[in-house]
């Protein structure tokens, strides 16, 4: 768009599948500290860029309504209530046959108990990853998935893709999801598909949001590679009645709370300092050695507010919390402000586009500004609405 970019830069609002750090986002400073990136260097606020699941609290959590998908099945049900029923068969994510390379010992222990199905694509005359055990429907369409979904107790991932929209998607039609644990955690440090992503983030488990904002009952998540785990997982699994669930975020009416709360409150064509969320929704916490704000404020059953930043950045919110400073000094840098405890020196930022949520030293602890979310809805406050 060459300068008319940077004139309607502010107006953007950019649909990021895994996020965008402040680090990556700025190009002189991702250039000058090893943050450099196809992905970045758009020098945009970071709150306009916009995903898919709340994975960095630096951007805005845009998600999508899996409910209409829901409330489709749900009316086909009633039209043929004398044919549906939940049987005991689990249904493995993962459409193409590479994605079972190697999980062939998984999956056997789930099929020891549960009919196991796969909707794979198969080329004709090609070897396949899949074990003979499973019964393989082919790609189905949207509807006859769904269908399938609504018979299955179990919802199988394989360890990829990552944070898709199918086990939301899953967990809403009354499957419980069963997951790998990934031990160490996948990051752009070990792991290609990250390599090159705009995000420093730690990986824990094929879905992240699943594991931590869901959990038990409806989201296991187990080492793949231990029978005995995924064994007893499985019998946990069947003993309980799981009923259907979709957090509010991702209902319709969620949606539009949290669409009209951005259109109404977000101003990034303005150089005044944010008043939204209002300040009283600040929770002031500095974290220990090492730990991103994320971190911290997950620690707190909080998160992490980016836009609540500008509060905290002066020397007298170090002197409120009794941090003796011996010097403070204001530079570019992400992880300001933080409290470096060896020199005692306090940090305050100097490039607003660098306050980051992400991000984390050994020799740092950072000033974080956390905040409550309402319930089933992580990127509102009680305050903000």
């Amino acid at each position: 768009m060459g300068l008319a970019f940077l004139h309607y830069k502010c107006r953007f609002r950019i649909l990021d599948s895994f996020g965008t750090e402040p680090a990556f986002n700025l190009g002189s400073y991702a250039r000058t500290h090893g943050y450099k990136t196809l992905w970045g260097s758009w020098g945009l606020q970071p709150l306009q860029y916009m995903t898919m699941f709340p994975h960095t609290p630096d951007n805005s959590f845009l998600g999508f309504v899996s409910e209409e998908a829901v409330k489709q099945e749900a009316r086909e049900e009633e039209l043929e209530a004398d044919t549906y029923r939940k049987d005991r068969i689990a249904v493995v994510y993962g459409k193409q046959d590479y994605m079972w390379q190697g999980k062939s010992d998984y999956v056997e222990v789930i099929s020891e108990v549960l009919e196991t199905h796969a909707t794979v694509y198969q080329t004709p005359g090609r070897a396949s990853n899949l074990p003979g055990f499973i019964r393989n429907h082919g790609l189905l369409t949207q509807e006859r998935f769904l269908r399938l979904l609504r018979r299955a107790k179990v919802f199988v991932g394989l360890g990829f893709p990552y944070e898709g929209p199918a086990p939301i998607e899953a967990i809403a039609l009354g499957c419980v999801f069963l997951q790998p644990r990934f031990d160490p955690p996948h990051s752009s440090d070990n792991n290609n598909f990250y390599k090159g992503k705009p995000t420093t983030r730690q990986i824990s488990s094929q879905h992240p949001y699943a594991e931590t904002f869901m959990g038990k009952p409806h989201v296991w998540t187990v080492d793949v590679a231990n029978k005995t785990d995924v064994r007893e997982a499985v019998r946990a699994i069947l003993q309980d009645e799981v009923k259907p669930f979709t957090p509010r975020e991702f209902r319709c009416e969620g949606m539009l709370e949290r669409v009209h709360a951005y259109v109404t409150h977000q101003n990034f064509c303005s150089n005044s300092i944010p008043t939204w969320p209002p300040e009283s929704a600040l929770r002031v916490h500095l974290g220990p050695l090492g730990q991103s704000c994320v971190s911290v404020c997950r620690r707190a059953s909080l998160v992490c507010e980016p836009a609540l930043f500008h509060h905290l950045n002066s020397p007298a919110v170090f002197t409120r919390l009794k941090i003796g400073c011996s010097s403070i000094g204001q530079e570019e840098n992400h992880l300001f402000p933080s409290y470096n405890p060896w020199g005692r020196h306090c940090g305050l930022q100097q490039e607003p586009l660098l306050f980051s949520c992400a991000g984390s030293d050994p020799s740092r602890r950072r000033l974080c500004p956390c905040r409550a979310h309402l319930p089933g809805q992580v990127a509102l406050c009680p305050d903000c609405i």
